[in-house]
Formats: C-alpha cells, sequence, structure tokens
C-alpha cells in the first residue's frame, strides 16, 4: 500500500510518536501550524468518516482528550483546534484527527469567501427539505 500513513503504522517511516495503543498512533505533524501540532491515525486504513467504525472513532476521541490533557500540561497551551477532513481538503486519504494547539498570539484566522455564503435560511431549507 502507497498510503504514508500505513507506512508510518508499520515503522517504515520514522515518526515522532508521543501515544501509541493496539487502535492508533499519535504522533507529531511533520508540516506543523502550531507548535505540538499532532495527527491521531487509525492503524487500521480507513478513507474518511464514512468508512471509519464508531468504536474507532470513539477511541480516537478518547485518546484526544487525554492528548489535549497532555499538550495544556507540557506546552502549557491555550486552546486547541481539532480538524478532520474528508473529501477536498484530505491530502492523505487515511482518516486522521488533527490536534492544533493554539496559543493566545498564534495568529492563526479562520478565512473564507464570504461572496459564496447563501442566506442561512436557505441553507436550513436544503438540510431539512424531503
Amino acid at each position: 500500500m502507497e498510503c504514508i500513513f500505513c507506512k508510518i503504522i508499520n515503522g517504515d517511516i520514522p515518526s515522532y510518536t508521543v501515544y501509541e495503543d493496539d487502535v492508533v498512533k499519535a504522533f507529531l505533524d511533520i508540516n506543523p501550524t502550531t507548535n505540538g501540532n499532532l495527527l491521531i491515525v487509525p492503524k487500521k486504513h480507513y478513507e474518511n468518516i464514512i468508512d471509519i467504525d464508531l468504536t474507532t472513532l470513539n477511541h480516537i476521541n478518547k485518546v484526544a482528550k487525554k492528548l489535549y490533557s497532555l499538550l495544556k500540561e507540557k506546552l502549557h497551551i491555550d486552546g486547541l483546534t481539532l480538524i478532520q477532513n474528508n473529501g477536498l481538503g484530505q491530502e492523505i486519504k487515511h482518516y486522521h484527527l488533527h490536534l492544533t494547539p493554539r496559543y493566545v498570539d498564534d495568529n492563526i484566522k479562520h478565512s473564507f469567501n464570504k461572496d459564496l455564503l447563501i442566506d442561512i435560511k436557505d441553507v436550513y431549507q436544503k438540510l431539512t427539505s424531503e
């Protein structure tokens, strides 16, 4: 398999692993947004949130809670952003959860094109109509 995360999990590519158990491996992102940026990756290959089973998904969230505490204790982070991409924006097609530590002075901005937004009532209508 050509998946870079599968290669990391198998030990073919080294990583800075901070947590590992039978289900997941959590390691530092080599292209971090902030100090301590982690990825939690299931050891079994799932492409996205539709493919992954709920037991594994729940386990990933439990590990995220543990790692949040670790980041607070060791790096004194001020907050944490969790990001999980599917399809567009998902560079590696192996389910993974980004843990991005937030710091008061990190200057991270969520930017988007407001001109593409439609009225919230129209979005609601589309989501709730049969």
